[in-house]
């Protein structure tokens, strides 16, 4: 696929301008714009009519959140906290202001469409609209990043979530291009994305235009996390690799200067199996092993990371700029890019790189009214009554104890899996569920229980599968996830607040319903599940139970054992939040006494720590 050659800006069609309102910001001192001073990279150009600068500004990780509102809390964000596409439009308009508008390019990095309950009204639908593949209304997102004036776009694996069909409406509803070089049509064999783009920016001050090539890369991992969705359609390749192919055509096209958009960390261990598919994690490795590139703006592990030099391994005397943005729109990274001209080639000499918060600009008002009617949207969708809940029911503890709130969504998804095994071999095996405790702040109030308390309490947009896995299996299982708590010794008091022990994020801390077993915290890690049973029975090591999970975990995320080897015996592409929606509201009550029950404590030395 061809490249794209357009100046900077020439996509925006801004619903009205706040360059008055960003203006006053700079001048009042809330978004300082000078420059920062130059990091451990290389140094400045020399200075004079050889010399040039523009402006790289990028977002990573936006995750549909187009306004700062919160939508499980149904208010803003707090201080300190802000974030969101209506602050970011403020920014970028800032920094056009003091830059020049042809001097400033705009790229995010990926993952924007999957993250809030605007973008699953926008794929899904509601009560009273159809999703947009049904509507034919442009995507929220693509008009929302349409609008700031956005120049290229990486697929992140949450693009993938909810299907092709909406990843190419929303491809077409987006001015700039979408990128992915390493993504490949299974069937044709050819790339199911474009792979770079050259966009045309003039330096601030004047002078010959500069071609910058821009190319997108997306981790692997959506061929195992969204296999429903791409399984025999797509194919992912190596990132590196794949960079080592689009740079030098990029470069042969005509750019002068190339960045990466690097959907990836910049280093570390995949959450997959990755002697089956190439690393997660290599940002950093394409700055230093790929030729001719001057940029990476890596994504992917919603770190705040805004400006690291990486020593290229193949051309000496080489700095890379690596520059990650923080997710959801809280930051942008703006990096002046400095330039010298080598009889008549441009090449990159230096770089200052300046993270602007969120919080230091305000909301862009014509940005939020042309959003409102998508936030309308997904506040009717939000507020929707779906049961009456007996009592209330908190997450506050689903850490540390077995909880009514987090029993209800087993409930759900056994039953689901139940219901799916029906007439199969599998059908008079044992059920397990498995979930992990996302949000501790969840709660069902006491009376009326919304969507967005549902919502709320089961954040992803996760599908429910169903594999049979043994006793010795389901063990080793809950093992794993039991490294989550640090160590605590027999007869000192346990303090909920200092039992994680830091390396384990809550998301990866399942716990199982259906099954009974402690978890010893006077015992070292990889020997804390003490012995499985099943309604008083011991489960034995070769006995066989369908093990109900989400389809983030069966297909190999957090890295679990076993999961995502075995037989998979249920997968009717249900979302499991919307199951959980879905049980409130055809019983139109949520009452502990009907599905809650202890299945699982923690204990030190076989004493219980919490009541």
């Amino acid at each position: 696929m061809g490249s794209q050659t357009a100046p900077a800006g020439r996509r925006r069609a801004r619903a009205g301008s706040v360059a008055a309102l960003a203006a006053a910001a700079l001048v009042a001192g809330t978004a300082p714009m000078a420059a920062a001073a130059p990091g451990d990279g290389p140094g400045r150009g020399a200075e004079g009519a050889r010399s040039a600068t523009f402006t790289l500004v990028s977002t990573t990780d936006l995750h549909g959140n187009v306004l700062d509102w919160d939508y499980f809390r149904s208010q803003p964000y707090a201080a300190g906290s802000e974030q969101g596409l209506s602050h970011v439009a403020s920014a970028v308009e800032a920094v056009r202001e003091d830059r020049g508008e042809r001097s400033v390019l705009v790229v995010d990095n990926g993952d924007s469409l999957q993250g809030t309950p605007l973008t699953y009204v926008a794929a899904r639908g509601s009560a009273t609209t159809g999703p947009v593949t049904a509507t034919g209304e442009e995507h929220p997102m693509a008009t929302a990043l349409d609008a700031i004036g956005y120049d290229a776009q990486v697929v992140g694996n949450h693009e993938f979530n909810y299907g092709l069909d909406l990843l190419r409406a929303y491809e077409r509803d987006l001015d700039a291009p979408l990128l992915g070089a390493n993504v490949t049509d299974v069937a044709t064999g050819e790339p199911a994305l474009q792979p770079w783009t050259i966009q045309r920016v003039r330096p601030t001050g004047g002078g010959k235009p500069v071609q910058v090539g821009i190319v997108g890369l997306t981790t692997p991992g959506s061929q195992v996390w969204d296999e429903q969705n791409v399984e025999g359609r797509l194919a992912f390749g190596d990132m590196v690799e794949a960079a080592r192919r689009s740079v030098p055509e990029v470069r042969a096209a005509g750019a002068d200067v190339v960045v990466v958009l690097s959907h990836s960390g910049r280093s570390g261990a995949s959450s997959y199996d990755d002697t089956v598919l190439p690393p997660e994690n290599v940002s950093d490795a394409i700055a230093a092993q790929v030729p001719g590139v001057d940029v990476v703006v890596a994504g992917h592990s919603h770190q705040d990371l805004p400006e690291a030099w990486v020593d290229s391994a193949v051309e000496p005397g080489k700095r890379v700029l690596v520059t990650q943005p923080y997710r959801y729109g809280a930051s942008v990274t703006a990096s002046d890019l400095h330039l010298e001209r080598v009889r008549g080639e441009y090449r990159v000499t230096g770089a200052d790189v300046e993270e602007l918060r969120a919080g230091d600009f305000p909301e862009d008002p014509a940005f939020t009214a042309l959003m409102q009617p998508w936030h309308q949207r997904t506040l009717d969708y939000v507020d929707t009554v779906v049961a009456t809940s007996a009592t209330e029911l908190s997450a506050r503890d689903a850490r540390w104890r077995d909880t009514a709130i987090m029993d209800f969504v087993h409930d759900v998804q056994r039953d689901a899996v139940r219901q799916g095994l029906a007439g199969t071999p599998d059908a008079d095996l044992p059920v397990v569920s498995v979930a992990a405790p996302f949000r501790a702040d969840a709660v069902f109030p006491a009376g009326e229980v919304t969507i967005r308390d549902v919502a709320g309490l089961y954040i992803y947009d996760n599908t429910l599968q169903a594999v049979r896995m043994t006793g010795a299996e389901l063990h080793d299982y809950l093992e794993y996830s039991a490294r989550y708590y640090a160590s605590v010794p027999p007869g000192d008091p346990a303090d909920p607040t200092s039992l994680s022990a830091g390396t384990t994020p809550d998301y990866n801390l399942d716990q199982l319903a259906g099954v009974s077993y402690e978890i010893d915290l006077a015992q070292p890690a990889g020997s804390r599940v003490g012995p499985l049973s099943i309604d008083g029975q011991a489960l034995g090591d070769d006995d066989e139970v369908v093990l109900a999970v989400n389809n983030y975990r069966r297909s190999g995320g957090g890295g679990f054992p076993h999961v995502a080897s075995a037989p998979l015996v249920h997968d009717r592409q249900q979302d499991i939040r919307q199951l959980l929606i879905d049980r409130a509201q055809e019983t139109g009550s949520i009452d502990p006494a009907d599905f809650a029950a202890v299945d699982w404590r923690l204990v030190a030395d076989g004493e219980p720590l919490f009541g």
